[in-house]
Parts: C-alpha cells; structure tokens; sequence
C-alpha cells in the first residue's frame, strides 16, 4: 500500500468507525455486530501504526467515544473514565506481561469479567448516594441520578459513612429480563433493542425513571475512583473495601501471577461465559498494585497497566427453510425463520425471529440462504448475515393480506410493524382471549389456550365478556369436554366476576400495562370509571406511570369498541372496583423475592400476601433484599442470597410472620 493509498484507507476508515461508534454510544442502535466493529478499529490501529504521520487528534484511537444528550445535566468527571486496549490473542496477554515485566518487578495481576454494559461513575457524600453520571466521552458524562436511583444494587447508603467515594461500575441488562423486554418489544411491534448492552444503556439514559425501573437493570461496580479519609494500595484491596461497604462487585476475580496464570483464567472465564446470567464481552487484565500502575503509566488514551480480551462471538452457520408469520394480539405480524437445527451457546436452536420487513431487508435474507446464526444475550438466536445464497433462494416479503382473516395488512406511519388493523381477526381474537384468562390476568381455571381457540372456532365466543354467557350445555358437547368439566369451567369463569380491579385492568391487555403498574392503577384511582375518566396529565404524575404508560391508557380507552367491551364486562357482574386493603404495615420498607415452588401456595398469592401487609417483591436478589422466601428448587436467586447474607424463610416461617 503506497502512502497515499494509505492516506485515503484511512480517512474512509475513520468516517466509517465515527458513524458506527455514534449508533453503538449515543443511539444504543448498533447497525453491525461487535467483532465487525472491532475488526475496523484493528485495521485503523495497524494502518497508524505504520504510518504514525497519519495519525489525527480526532481518531477514534486517540480519543473517549461517546457523545453527551441534551436531556441531561452534563458532569464533569474528576477522574476521568478511560477506556482499556483491546487484545484478542494469547499471544498479545503474554506479550503485555512482557512489557509490564519491562517495568516492574514481579507484578500481580488481577482478571476479572467484562461486564458488558453501560459505563457509570457514582459518588457518594458521608456514606450518602449523591449524583450518577454516565461516561460520556470520558471527560464529561450525563447526569443520571434518578434512573441509576431505580436501580436495586445500588445503595442510597452505604454501611459506613465514607467522607466521600466515587465508584465506577457497569449498567446491565440481566438475560431474564432482556428477554422479556423483547417480547414485549415484538408483541407491541416496537423495534427490538439489539443486544442486553444496548437495552441498558437505552433504559439508563430514558428522561422518565419510572421507564429504567421497569426494565429491571443492575450493576457491578468494578474500580475506586477516589477515596478521601482512607487509604487503598491495590485493586483487590479496592473490591474488598467496596463489598464491605455493600456495593454490588464484580461477581468474582482472581489474582494470577504469571502469563500462564493469565491466559488459564481467561480460558477458564471463556467456558463459563455461557452460563452467566448476564453478559460479559471479555476478560479485563489489571496490575493490583497501585503503586506499580503509577510507574507503569498511561497513554493518551490507555492505561499501559490493564488490557481488555475480546471474546471471539460463538457463530454457526445453518440454512434457512422456511418463514412462518403469526399475529399477536395487537396485530403485528411477527416473521420466525425456520432453520436446519445447531447447537449454539449450549442448546440446540431451529427457530428465530426475523422481527420485521425492515430487518429481512436489511439483512437481505432468502428462504434457503446459508446464514450465520448467534444468540444475542447469548439467550436470543439471530441471524448475523447472509453466508451462502443458492440460486433457487426465494426473497420472502411479509403478506399484505393477514395470514389469520385475510384481511388487508397496513404499516403504520413511524412504525416497522406490519399490522392487521382488523378488530374482528381472529388470531387477535383468540390471543386477547387467552391474555384475558391467564394466571396473573382473571385466573379462570381449566381455559388454556387449546380450549379458547376452540371456543372461537366453534363460534360460541368472539370477545372475553362473551365467556361470561356461555351455557352448560355448549360447553359439554365440545370435544374432550363433557358435564363435569363444563360445570368446572363456569365456576371458574363465575369466581373470576369477583376479582380484584387491577386484574381486569391487566387483563384487558392495554399496551405497556404490565400487572404492577395495572395494581398501581387500581389502588389510585380506585375504580373502573375513575380510571376511564383520567386524562394523561394526571396518570403521568403517578409514581410508577409516567408519560409513555399514561398516553397508552387515554389511547386505549378513548376508543369506543374497548368502552363497549368494558360495558359488556360490567354488564356480565365483573367487578369493577379495588378491592385491595393493606391490613397493616408490619412490611412496610421490606423487599421480599421468592424463589422456588412453595408448599402450599402460588407465588401470586404470597406477593399478594406481603403487598397487604404495607411490603414489596422483587425479581432479583440484591443489597436492597430484606428477605428470600425459597421453596424447592429455588435456584440462583437463594445462592446469591446465601452469599450476600440476606434472611432467608421458608413458607412456614413466612405464616408464622403474618400471624
């Protein structure tokens, strides 16, 4: 390559690496995958390295990506948040211990996952929560006090009164809960987040806390900053002090001493990465001794006394056989491609989502392409790009006329959802339905989805009030019913009448209502009619809406079909009012989690339970638990209590407490 070559690779390269670097940091909508990503800042670092003339003050190597938000109040870091120098060999560990040896006399390393998320720095006053700022671009970060305060894992006190500390730490997006963001995403025709990194930096960086509060987020603190009134001398010492203090720390590291020790561990890290409930992108390698560190150095950019491995992504390639659309219960047409079966991150995967018209495009997938599969979140299979194309591959393009009704499809403006906007579909139909008789939903006993869908086939219900007119004798002469189970069923439908208001509320399957801000709904406005009647000011200034869920409520019951449906509920003697009274508050400012299968009760139950008393439930184990309720097979949730020390009570010792 002569030096003007050179020079021209190297400007494109740098347009190219801005533009993506500003999807992945400031957008949290990555284009292309990490490893892409990684191999053009390797290209760029090598093309520097040759021609060092070249190199400019504004390229990405010399430089913190990340741009600041205007939502936030900026703040200026006192220690500045840097980045780590990548290495994706062996070789490059062994050649860094080489050179850290070159330095300092028998160094002692400390590795330890990369979290991979989203990068905070969290100061505390006299042992007090006092500001949280993302890292911005190193220097100058955002203000995100009152998301990262939603967030359980982080203490607002820690248990001595340090004079001052500034931690920095990393923002994630549990597997469990990326999960069920997504479907959430897909169910309501949302455009997906990519990966759990970029749910959680989307969700930090929401104006609305109550939005980061209901996506579950946690996070590992990993460095001191700064420490005023004590004294540190490594970074061991570091994380010890902070576990003491009850900050939530990487979940383990370990000391190694030698370059064999190093690459052991990394290895090691490397097979377990997989079963971790939450994701990692590497491994981090940091001399211990602060004293070293300050003679080994930095550069502009990096320390020279740490290194970050890159994990090479897990890909299988797989062939296309098909694509199968199902609608939801909001409309949307949902494409899932159908693979010739592959074992990918420990389990064997056939079947993937394709999201939407937008996403086959752009990846430019054809039934019988050889593609490359991997698992986002090492949980969700996606198709990475096209590897192969056969020349009697079939381009597939989204109906226009709904697979369930044969109505015609539509793409609403601003959305990348096709939907059926046909009321009466019955694949819309039949999923509301089975929304409606769901556990957490009215709980009708014996309506699983087989019996719904029957129902509706058969033409004996066409909306969930029609379920509260059905006769014996229709029930019976169904296949696979008969006296007894219609006499079951009707007596379930019957006790569902006297359900608590906040059931019906989540039952009627409001876009974004999920079954708590449903029970907060209810205890506010008390009634059916009060709630009809809210306007999206008012919602919005209720603890736990917000504006998003507020403006979904008005939407939905300003539509005069769903007035009716509720008429029709009314009508049938469902009721219509809160029901919920807090006996006492013998739980009041205690969180519990249950884990495992109770003895005699359901999980719903016992969460009902600790809400009447004035308490609360969590789905994740962190500082902030008062109390694990664990029954059999309660799994890591009852480990992580045991090890942070948290009470722990079994269903006996739980009635005991309520006596």
């Amino acid at each position: 390559m002569t030096y003007e070559q050179a020079a021209a690779r190297l400007a494109k390269l740098r347009d190219i690496i801005d533009y993506h670097s500003r999807l992945y940091y400031d957008n949290d909508r990555p284009e292309i995958e990490d490893d892409e990503f990684d191999a053009l800042t390797r290209e760029l670092k090598e093309l520097e390295g040759q021609y060092p003339e070249l190199i400019t003050p504004d390229s990405y190597t010399q430089r913190v990506h990340g741009e600041l938000s205007r939502l936030f109040t900026e703040v200026r870091h006192e220690v500045p948040l840097g980045s780590l120098q990548d290495v994706f060999s062996l070789d490059e560990v062994r050649s860094f211990d080489a050179r850290i040896r070159e330095t300092v006399s028998d160094p002692v390393y400390v590795v330890e996952p990369k979290i991979d998320g989203l990068s905070t720095a969290i100061e505390y006053r006299n042992g007090v929560f006092y500001r949280g700022a993302t890292r911005g671009n190193g220097e100058v970060g955002e203000d995100v006090s009152a998301n990262l305060r939603t967030i359980a894992d982080i203490p607002e006190k820690l248990t001595e009164p340090v004079e001052r500390l500034i931690v920095r730490g990393e923002v994630y997006m549990p597997h469990d809960h990326f999960a069920a963001l997504v479907a959430a995403q897909e169910e309501n025709g949302e455009q997906p987040f990519k990966n759990p990194r970029n749910a959680a930096a989307g969700s930090l960086r929401q104006k609305d806390p109550a939005v980061a509060a209901r996506r579950g987020l946690s996070i590992f603190e990993f460095n001191v900053q700064l420490v005023e009134g004590e004294q540190l001398l490594s970074h061991a010492a570091s994380l010890e002090r902070m576990k003491q203090l009850g900050l939530s720390v990487v979940p383990f590291y370990t000391v190694c001493r030698t370059a064999d020790e190093l690459c052991a561990e990394i290895e090691r890290i490397g097979t377990v990465r997989n079963s971790l409930p939450f994701d990692i992108d590497g491994a981090v390698v940091k001399v211990d001794s602060l004293d070293q560190r300050e003679q080994i150095g930095t550069t502009s950019k990096f320390p020279k006394w740490a290194v970050a491995y890159k994990y090479p992504p897990e890909e299988k390639l797989t062939r296309l056989l098909d694509v199968e659309v199902t609608v939801g219960r909001t409309g949307v047409l949902t494409p899932t491609g159908v693979f010739e079966p592959v074992t990918l991150a420990g389990t064997t995967v056939s079947r993937a989502t394709l999201h939407n018209q937008d996403y086959i495009n752009e990846k430019d997938i054809g039934i019988g392409d050889t593609v490359v599969l991997r698992k986002a979140g090492e949980i969700i299979p996606e198709v990475v790009r096209v590897a192969e194309r056969p020349a009697d591959h079939r381009r597939f393009t989204l109906p226009t006329v709904c697979p369930s009704c044969g109505q015609t499809t539509a793409r609403l403006e601003g959305e990348a959802a096709t939907r059926c906007v046909n009321p009466a579909c019955p694949a819309q139909l039949s999923r509301n339905v089975i929304h409606f008789v769901s556990r957490p939903a009215m709980d009708i006993d014996g309506l699983g989805s087989a019996v719904v869908e029957q129902l509706i086939a058969e033409g004996k219900i066409a909306h969930a009030y029609d379920l509260y007119t059905l006769q014996k004798d229709e029930i019976a002469a169904m296949e696979g019913l008969g006296d007894k189970s219609a006499d079951n069923l009707l007596a379930a439908i019957d006790k569902s009448r006297g359900n608590d208001l906040y059931r019906l509320i989540f039952a009627l399957g409001i876009r974004h209502i999920g079954e708590k801000a449903a029970k907060v709904l209810a205890e506010h406005y008390g009634t059916m009619e009060a709630l009809m009647a809210a306007d999206a000011e008012d919602l919005a200034r209720i603890d736990g809406v917000g504006a998003v869920l507020a403006d979904s409520v008005v939407s939905y019951f300003a539509n005069d079909e769903n007035r009716r449906r509720i008429d029709k509920l009314r009508e049938a003697g469902v009721n219509m009012t809160c029901l919920t009274e807090r006996k006492d508050d013998r739980f009041a400012g205690m969180t519990f989690v249950l884990t495992g299968t109770l003895p005699t009760m359901g999980r719903s139950e016992a969460s009902a339970l600790i809400e009447q008393y004035g308490g609360k439930t969590s789905g994740s184990v962190s500082k902030k638990t008062s109390v694990v309720l664990a029954g059999e097979d309660a799994g890591s949730k009852l480990t992580k209590a045991q090890a942070l020390g948290i009470r722990i009570i079994n269903e006996q010792e739980f009635l005991e407490m309520l006596k």
